[in-house]
Order: C-alpha cells, then sequence, then structure tokens
C-alpha cells in the first residue's frame, strides 16, 4: 500500500498551523514541528505501518534551526524508498506577514524584529522553498479558498464529505448549549407535554410524531426550514469550515426539539451529508 507524505513548510504567519488543520480534517496522520533527526526513524515507522500511515503531513519550518541542512537528505530518503512525496511551502508578502504579526502581538520565532526575523527566514528556508513542488501565497487567500487549493492538489472530494454535523434537541429550561453555530427554537409548536398520553413519551414515540406532523405550521416549517439549510451550508463548505453544529430547542427539550432534530437529521443524511445526532435532554 502505497504512502502519500507531504511536507508542510512555509514563512511563519503564512498559514501553516491551518494548513495542517486542513489536512487533519481530511484524516491525514499529521506531525507539526518533528525535529528533522527523527525523520528517518519516522519514515520508517511509516513503512511498517503503511495501512495506518497512508496519508502523511509534516511540517517543516525555521523552528528546526541548523537541522535544516539535513533536509535534502530526508528528501532522498523517501524517493529512495518509492513515497510519494509533494513538499507545499506557504509564501507570503513582507508586508502582509508584518500585519499579522502586529495584529496578533505574536513575535516572531526567530527574535528581533519581525522585519528582520522575515529576512533571515527566508533565508534559512531557500533549500526548501527551491525544492517546493507547490508554492501558495496566502496574502490575499482564505481558509476556504486554501481548503479548496488543498482538496484539488490531494485529488481529495469536494465539499459535504468533509463537513460533519452535529444535531443536536435541547430544553431551553436547561440552558442553550455552548459552542453551536446555529440555534433554533421550536416552541411555537403546539406542546405534546400538556396531553396526558403523551406526557411520558419523546419525540421518538410514533404518537408524539404523528400529534406534531399533524400540525399545518410545523408541515410549511419544516419546508422552509430545509431550504435555507440547502441554501446555507454550502456556503459554510466555501468558507472551509470543516464541523457546524445545529441545536434545536424547545421547552423541555424532551417532544418538539426531539422530533424536528430526528427529521432534520435524515433530511440531512440523504442529501450525502455525514451528520451525528444528540439529544441533551431527552433522559430529564
Amino acid at each position: 500500500m502505497g504512502i502519500n507524505f507531504y511536507i508542510v513548510s512555509g514563512m511563519s504567519g503564512a498559514g501553516k498551523s491551518q494548513l495542517l488543520k486542513i489536512f487533519e480534517d481530511l484524516g491525514f496522520i499529521c506531525v507539526d514541528n518533528m525535529p528533522l533527526q527523527m525523520m528517518d526513524d519516522f519514515i520508517n515507522v511509516c513503512l511498517k505501518n503503511s495501512a495506518k500511515y497512508k496519508n502523511v503531513a509534516v511540517s517543516v519550518d525555521s523552528r528546526a534551526g541548523k537541522s535544516l541542512e539535513c533536509f535534502k537528505d530526508i528528501i532522498n530518503t523517501l524517493k529512495k524508498n518509492k513515497i510519494f512525496l509533494k513538499i507545499i511551502f506557504l509564501d507570503c508578502s513582507n508586508s502582509v506577514l508584518i500585519r499579522r504579526f502586529s495584529e496578533t502581538r505574536r513575535r516572531h520565532p526567530l527574535g528581533s524584529s519581525v522585519s528582520n526575523g522575515i529576512k533571515i527566514e527566508r533565508k534559512m528556508l531557500k533549500d526548501v522553498f527551491l525544492a517546493a513542488d507547490e508554492v501558495v501565497d496566502t496574502s490575499d487567500t482564505t481558509m476556504g479558498e486554501l481548503k479548496k487549493i488543498i482538496l484539488k492538489m490531494t485529488g481529495s472530494s469536494e465539499g459535504k464529505k468533509h463537513l460533519i454535523i452535529s444535531v443536536m434537541s435541547f430544553g431551553y429550561k436547561y440552558g442553550i448549549p455552548y459552542d453551536v453555530d446555529i440555534v433554533y427554537d421550536v416552541r411555537f409548536l403546539i406542546n405534546p407535554n400538556y396531553v396526558s398520553a403523551l406526557r411520558a413519551k419523546t419525540g421518538k414515540d410514533k404518537a408524539v410524531k404523528d400529534y406534531i406532523s399533524k400540525q399545518k405550521i410545523f408541515g410549511e416549517f419544516f419546508s422552509e426550514f430545509t431550504k435555507l439549510m440547502k441554501m446555507t451550508i454550502p456556503g459554510y463548505i466555501d468558507e472551509g469550515k470543516s464541523y457546524l453544529t445545529i441545536a434545536i430547542g424547545c421547552t423541555g427539550g424532551r417532544h418538539r426539539s426531539v422530533f424536528t432534530t430526528e427529521k432534520l437529521g435524515k433530511f440531512l443524511l440523504d442529501n450525502d451529508y455525514k451528520v451525528n445526532i444528540n439529544h441533551r435532554d431527552i433522559d430529564r
């Protein structure tokens, strides 16, 4: 089984960390700033466990210091073992790099002033730059655009296969969940909790499903809701988002939100999205 080995390099502040995250989202084994003296041992591990290490991305940058002198030897080792190798170098204009360091108030990893650090770094990475198969200028590149470049470069499929959507139900009485992207309130629906025969049931039970489905407003709402999802989710993908969480709430998180979450989850699955469904408060 062949190994795909990507070396990620480039200027500090050009987006190497973000690039490794993209590779990670694509299922690659990623290693940031591995000491180059350990690279031969790592390559041997990859060769002995090629099923696990089929797709690998390793960052190599100025933090390696003097060990960058053995960079050409590493390339020769990879080629000798017939490992598919691609070197990606992220470049960026000096003015944009200086602005980014200024905005984040981070010091340049090579110390001194940012402008002087950039000058030293370009010199240190000259051999890596010259060996690069792809040089990507990130001066005006968004995360979404960078992800598209990598998808094309690696031959990975576009779009929805790399977006994981979590749909969850919750009860407002227990608080709105943290770390969600979209929150939708379905308390406008008539509450099954006030029907004694339905109170102990949940939105997964047929009787509750039928009760909510028969409400005219639900059908109209769900039709518009799914249209909204169809329109907006591709935009999240274009912006490079890998995870999207949609939280649907009702009063107690057991009836209306559960039913709507289940129905939305099925709709998304039917449209070939990767979906996780979770009911936070269903057992309360």
